[in-house]
């Protein structure tokens, strides 16, 4: 994503305890995660715009079982 994106600001934070038992949820975790991201790559989009982009570049890690993910983008 770093690559991609060339953010400013990248935070990601597993939020899978907080999920335990919930519908996707698995017991090794790493499937529930907050992102936030300030990049000059979101420059003229609109919030589900930034959205669409995180969740594609993401797209193989949902494959592997990430199952949910909460965005925070802003254009730099």
């Amino acid at each position: 994503m770093t690559q991609l994106f060339s953010p400013s600001v990248l935070n990601v934070t597993d939020d899978s305890a907080r999920h335990a038992g919930h519908a996707g949820a698995s017991p090794e975790g790493e499937t529930h995660y907050n992102v936030e991201i300030v990049s000059t790559a979101f420059a003229g989009k609109s919030r589900v715009e930034m959205q669409r982009a995180v969740n594609q570049a993401l797209a193989p890690e949902f494959e592997r079982g990430l199952h949910a993910l909460s965005i925070k983008a802003r254009a730099a």
